[in-house]
């Protein structure tokens, strides 16, 4: 058996553009997979049988929960979602490491590396 891959959970905006975003947060799961990674992204697996409308904030609080079982955060940008902002501070607040990837403003990475992450 191969050796147990360390989870990381990957946030990336989803709800400006769902189809789009959802094929970029699966190559954002393959790119974890590659580097030795477990990929948990949650809107691309709860959106099959959750409706956005209706039921985002359950959708919300479960993703929280799967985030304290990962032992990294991959924030891609360029930008950062409202709904990116509460697991990016989530994170944070757990000690949960952060990586970030796909962003042009080094100032928003710093922002999102120190204390707690305001647009």
């Amino acid at each position: 058996m191969q050796k147990l891959r360390l989870k990381a959970y990957i946030c990336s905006p989803y709800r400006d553009n769902p189809e789009e975003n959802r094929q970029k947060a699966l190559q954002y799961c393959r790119k974890a997979f590659d580097e030795g990674y477990l990929p948990i992204a949650p809107h691309v697996y709860f959106p099959q049988f959750l409706d956005e409308n209706t039921e985002r904030e359950q959708g919300l609080e479960m993703a929280l929960q799967l985030l304290l079982e990962c032992q990294e955060i991959w924030v891609f940008g360029p930008k950062v979602t409202e709904e990116m902002e509460i697991e990016i501070n989530f994170a944070k607040r757990y000690g949960i490491s952060i990586r970030c990837y796909h962003f042009k403003d080094m100032q928003t990475v710093k922002r999102i590396l120190k204390g707690p992450y305001r647009e």
